[in-house]
């Protein structure tokens, strides 16, 4: 049996499935296919023609390196092969994206062949992912007095790569498709659960929407074949919940261009858009694929004679039409006026934010990679050659304004940033180019990350990035088939690459799939740092994080900056004091609460939350961080006392050399790195020198909001609110509601403590509630099932060195055994306790999911359609979010509890406690540490 012959097998199967034959990555397979196109009387010859010019992936894959250096012989006239010419070679080259074809490409250009020479040489002018490797090559060559590289470096100063590409149309046509009403949670576009198949990209395809979906989309592009489809989040806000690279893939796949001929199902330029527009890190995804994303603000509140808001009787505010975008309407897009049109011509709305000059230039690139290699590409010829570099590209907007202080978020980015002004400070506004130190890629997604690097032809970790962590925790659930296929690869890879990894590729150290954020948080040892992640959730209570896509992480990890303008912030303090049966999530819930309630709107979504938590250690306060992304902010930001972060840093330091002493440390020494960059800032802190970050007291902010810890008197719960009759009402995370609201009737099914959101804290809760409850009634009766999944390795052991976690193993039907983990994903629950192996669980929905319909109580972040638990026929699923406490006590009563039942519960039990910082830090340390 061959590899081709095993191609035709997979072909077939995947014909049965409705599937093209899946590109190829592996060089033995497309020295194979040269090996029969040379035979010319080989019967497959042709289709491994095809196969080879049509269906080998570009990059630095395996595959690229022996189909590029087949190009190169057709070229150089050591082969013939009648359908691939050497001028088709040279074509076939200039689609593959850097890597071996740069190579080949420089190994022409600088060769003694001159007519050779130069057509390679206008091949390489149009290149971008070139590498040291390759700039010193022409950096060498040019110094010998090679003309040809002198030619090169010319027109790379120029950046002729760019300034030859076609400019954006003046004017795109679109016809519009409403995805759904209300908001649009990126799980639509690319669902949780068919995580495995990202990577195939036709495949994942398959489940954008739904196939119905499909259908009509592909029905509109043949109605209008002069028009591109527009995707709409109806009355909501398109793409919230993650960035999903994967989601925007799907979009561009059904409704975008085709990057290039000879690179099946890589699609770019989707245009999307939201009546509250587009969520803020999922905007960032659409640029990455030079894409549109519009705030098409169709439908607006409705005022009375005074200019206020109207309500109805749910005190919401009554929205009226301004136009309509009903599916099938066409509608014409000004990109040099920057207005949304109708189709007569008639102005609808401004649009100017989706064209700012940046994303100009991603839209002309086709990607923002090509724009950030360009633009170091330019830096570098024009160095080399002694010159100032042509201003081609639009210049950073540098906001600054004399006399203003600085917001922690703009200390930071001032801190960070790279090509600015020179002692000029900038504020929010700015577009700026900044230093990444932390980097994070999570196991459904790395595989793309993978994809992507391989695409840019990045081979290893950019040496400026202070530490790098690809976690396993998002499959840690079920050791399936398409686990066990994808993620031993997947590590392989970014080890190589210069990761640190959850699994040991040579199998030295024990398999860790804690959760990345947990573990991005303790990595993350100066809170002047930037962080970038792939997942939404990558909000650290140290520095400032940002939830990216795949390729933002990759370019992050390639290049060791990120781009990105620096936002406005939302400062958020405390006033009050606790009562003593409230958990700190409350005080998270009733932060999104009183925020509605003080300024209507809600004023940090797209922005940065700066709280001032300074007397919680990082665990604790990353409960809150990490909910910022379901306020739909684009990061948040912890402003701690000295002491607190001293602590912090001590436990992130305590961590990572537990870490180390496992065995995962690399040759770079990347983990002792962490340590030493934490003991210099606590040294900082100690002296003086360095204080921790803090705003200055002239910083401007957007709004400001006041917490009044007094107001907080019973558990809140955030309601998925599934039955609204205002759709757009429905699966948001504004909804927040007190459990008197249930007055004890709301029917539990199934409880879950786990997540990102829980720490520590949160797993003794629950031993010390089972511990309180077995004294006073002699045994714990589970009326729905409570499944609990420590976040950490670490937790659990310091659970069983404490004594906690015996009264966990008691009353569990199940616990996990790491030599022999599930198989299977679970499809029912008994009235008992799940002991989980660390990591995302039911709050992923990819493995483990709830039963069809279920009413769910987590302390998790998601409560999308679909996500945690689907619909049955007869009844909407729905995911209810609430405190450790709560969850626990509901799943033994199996409803939610009465505020007395609560409190009785919760009795004696040392609660996750908050109070406000004082003017002069207080060195007050946080509960459980």
């Amino acid at each position: 049996m061959s590899l081709y012959t095993d191609y035709l097998k997979e072909i077939e199967t995947r014909k049965g499935e409705g599937l093209h034959p899946k590109p190829i990555d592996d060089g033995a397979l497309v020295a194979e296919l040269i090996s029969q196109i040379r035979d010319s009387d080989n019967e497959h010859r042709e289709d491994s023609l095809k196969f080879f010019i049509y269906n080998t992936l570009p990059g630095t894959t395996s595959a690229a390196g022996v189909k590029a250096a087949f190009l190169k012989e057709i070229i150089l006239g050591e082969v013939e092969v009648a359908e691939i010419t050497p001028e088709f070679a040279f074509e076939l080259l200039s689609h593959m994206k850097g890597g071996p074809s740069v190579e080949v490409l420089l190994d022409l250009a600088l060769g003694d062949d001159a007519a050779i020479a130069a057509q390679a040489a206008d091949v390489l002018k149009t290149q971008v992912f070139l590498y040291e490797a390759d700039t010193d090559r022409l950096e060498g060559a040019f110094k010998a007095g090679n003309a040809i590289a002198r030619e090169i470096l010319e027109s790379y100063a120029k950046a002729e790569f760019f300034t030859k590409l076609p400019d954006v149309d003046e004017e795109i046509k679109v016809v519009t498709y409403i995805a759904a009403e209300g908001d649009i949670s990126t799980d639509l576009l690319s669902p949780g659960n068919q995580a495995h198949s990202r990577s195939d990209r036709e495949l994942h395809g398959k489940c954008m929407i739904s196939e119905a979906a499909q259908k009509e989309i592909e029905a509109l592009k043949l109605q209008h074949p002069d028009k591109r489809v527009m995707l709409i989040a109806e009355k909501g806000t398109m793409g919230v919940g993650s960035s999903r690279m994967s989601g925007v893939n799907n979009v561009a796949l059904w409704t975008g261009k085709q990057a290039s001929p000879y690179v099946p199902f890589v699609n770019f330029a989707p245009v999307v858009a939201g009546t509250n527009g587009i969520s803020p890190i999922f905007l960032t995804t659409v640029g990455v694929t030079g894409g549109i994303g519009l705030d098409l603000k169709n439908w607006v509140k409705k005022v009375d004679s005074d200019g206020k808001a109207i309500l109805n009787n749910d005190g919401n505010p009554v929205l009226e039409q301004k136009y309509s975008v009903e599916t099938g309407t066409v509608l014409k897009i000004d990109t040099k006026n920057k207005m949304l049109l109708d189709e007569d011509g008639k102005e609808l709305v401004d649009v100017s934010s989706a064209f700012t000059p940046q994303k100009v230039e991603f839209m002309k690139a086709g990607s923002s990679y090509a724009i950030v290699f360009g633009k170091k590409l330019q830096t570098f010829a024009a160095e080399t050659l002694g010159i100032e570099a042509p201003l081609v590209f639009a210049p950073a907007k540098e906001v600054s304004h004399e006399d203003q202080g600085l917001t922690a978020v703009e200390k930071i980015f001032n801190r960070n940033a790279v090509g600015s002004t020179p002692g000029k400070t900038l504020h929010a506004g700015s577009d700026v180019r900044v230093k990444v130190n932390i980097v994070g890629s999570q196991d459904t997604t790395g595989l793309m990350t993978s994809q992507e690097l391989e695409a840019m032809a990045a081979t290893v970790i950019s040496p400026t990035v202070d530490g790098a962590y690809q976690s396993g925790c998002h499959t840690a659930s079920v050791w399936d088939k398409k686990a066990q296929a994808n993620i031993p690869r997947l590590m392989q890879f970014m080890n190589n690459f210069g990761l640190i990894t959850a699994r040991d590729p040579k199998g030295e150290y024990h398999a860790m799939t804690d959760v990345i954020h947990k573990v991005l948080n303790d990595i993350t040892v100066d809170d002047w740092d930037i962080i970038i992640g792939g997942d939404s959730h990558t909000r650290m209570s140290k520095g400032v994080a940002f939830g990216a896509d795949s390729g933002t992480v990759a370019l992050a990890l390639a290049t060791g900056e990120a781009t990105m303008p620096i936002p406005e912030s939302v400062k958020v303090t405390f006033k009050g004091k606790m009562a003593d049966h409230m958990d700190f999530r409350d005080v998270v819930h009733a932060t999104q609460a009183q925020m509605l309630k003080q300024h209507g709107d809600n004023v940090f979504q797209g922005r940065i939350i700066e709280v001032h938590i300074g007397t919680l250690l990082a665990d604790q306060a990353f409960t809150f961080t990490d909910w910022t992304a379901e306020m739909k902010a684009k990061a948040s930001i912890c402003i701690s006392n000295d002491d607190t972060l001293i602590g912090s840093l001590e436990l992130a330091k305590s961590r990572i050399q537990i870490m180390i002493d496992k065995g995962m440390e690399n040759e770079a020494g990347t983990l002792q790195g962490l340590i030493d960059k934490a003991d210099k800032r606590i040294a900082e802190i100690r002296s003086g020198e360095k204080p921790a970050l803090s705003p200055d007291d002239s910083a401007k902010y957007f709004a400001e909001v006041v917490v009044d810890l007094d107001l907080i008197d019973e558990p809140m719960i955030a309601d998925p609110d599934v039955n609204n009759e205002d759709v757009s009402k429905r699966y948001t995370h504004d909804t927040i509601r007190p459990i008197s609201f249930y007055k004890a009737e709301k029917k539990v099914d199934l409880g879950f403590v786990g997540s990102c959101m829980v720490h520590k804290g949160d797993m003794k809760i629950v031993a010390q509630m089972l511990k309180n409850l077995e004294k006073a009634n002699g045994k714990v009766e589970f009326k729905a099932p409570l499944v609990v999944a420590a976040p950490t390795y670490n937790i659990i052991d310091e659970m069983k060195a404490e004594g906690d976690w015996e009264i966990l193993q008691k009353y569990s039907g199940f616990e996990f055994d790491d030599l022999f983990p599930k198989a299977q994903a679970r499809t029912e629950y008994e009235n008992i306790l799940y002991l989980e192996r660390p990591g995302c669980n039911l709050c992923m929905g990819n493995q483990e999911k709830a039963a069809k319909g279920d009413t769910v109580l987590a302390t998790s972040t998601r409560l999308f359609q679909g996500r945690v638990v689907e619909d049955a026929a007869e009844k909407k699923g729905e995911s209810l979010l609430a405190s450790t406490p709560v969850v626990v006590l509901s799943a033994i009563l199996g409803r939610t509890p009465t505020i007395e039942e609560y409190k009785t519960a919760v009795e004696g039990i040392d609660l996750t406690k908050f109070a406000p910082p004082v003017e002069k830090p207080a060195g007050t340390r946080s509960a459980h540490f």
